[in-house]
């Protein structure tokens, strides 16, 4: 049993150190020299050094330990320590392979924002797989949905902080560079989802069996916005009854249920079921009628 906690720890951070590579190179051969944005941390980043000068790698380290510092205050240790490998780790990479000139895509903002988007994409998919967090615009979209907005979702504080980023860099680069960063955007999203749960799924089932269940569920109802079914089921080894929780989300809110879980109760039992497709309401679902 043993062995097999060393061989998954260290997997997952293999896993971060090949995400935080790849992003880096994405960054620094792709993104930079190509004058484009994306958003989040390392887009405001980027905005920063584009308005006053001061080097993006600086002010990526100096947000990375603030967004560290914020969510150990307000959000407590077990989840400041899923950002803590990540935040101290990747700045360093990245102020490494700053130092070398690149540009992988010669000027085509086009394919810059396509091949930026699948590598940082998949980057980040690696690092979410190794079950660590980015501390970026999904930590800060925690803490304000914790601390200030419990009526509004945390996938659409996620897209409104980066979406607020790419507006702002709108007038610092070009109406152009912006629009281009939304499509960046989109390819990462996709990229993420295809590292995490392959090709086929925009869907995905959570079956979820907790003591914790009543705290699960209000978080899936009221901050994740997805319903839910309840069964009640028998522990074949231990013969308790317990309650399953089943919930249909895309596969970005299962990685935040995930990590509520993971603060909330570490003994619960969470299975990942890719779905192909969804008839029925729902955000993301296949309507049975077009009336």
């Amino acid at each position: 049993m043993r062995n097999r906690e060393n061989e998954k720890k260290f997997t997952d951070i293999l896993y971060v150190l090949v995400g935080s590579i790849i992003l880096a190179i994405a960054i620094t051969s792709i993104l930079k020299p190509n004058g484009m944005i994306t958003g989040g941390i390392t887009g405001f980043s980027l905005v920063i050094e584009k308005a006053l000068g001061v080097n993006y790698t600086i002010i990526y380290y100096i947000m990375s330990l603030g967004v560290l510092l914020l969510t150990r205050m307000t959000m407590g240790r077990a989840e400041a320590g899923k950002i803590v490998v990540f935040s101290v780790f990747f700045p360093m990479i990245l102020i490494l392979f700053s130092r070398f000139e690149m540009n992988i895509t010669q000027n085509d903002l086009f394919l810059a924002s396509v091949y930026y988007g699948i590598m940082a994409g998949g980057a980040t998919g690696l690092i979410l797989k190794g079950g660590f967090s980015s501390g970026g615009t999904d930590t800060i979209a925690k803490i304000i949905n914790r601390k200030l907005f419990r009526f509004m979702s945390i996938s659409l504080i996620i897209a409104a902080l980066d979406m607020g980023v790419i507006f702002v860099a709108a007038f610092v680069f070009n109406t152009r560079i912006a629009m281009y960063g939304l499509l960046t955007q989109i390819v990462a999203m996709k990229a993420i989802d295809i590292v995490l749960f392959g090709f086929s799924s925009k869907v995905v089932k959570l079956e979820i069996i907790s003591e914790k269940e009543a705290e699960i569920e209000a978080f899936i109802l009221g901050t994740i916005r997805r319903g839910i079914s309840k069964y009640n089921v028998v522990g074949g080894y231990t013969s308790l009854n317990r309650v399953k929780l089943i919930t249909l989300c895309s596969p970005r809110e299962s990685i935040l249920i995930r990590d509520f879980i993971a603060i909330t109760d570490t003994k619960a039992f969470v299975s990942v079921l890719p779905v192909n497709t969804v008839w029925g309401e729902g955000v993301g679902f296949d309507r049975l009628s077009d009336d």
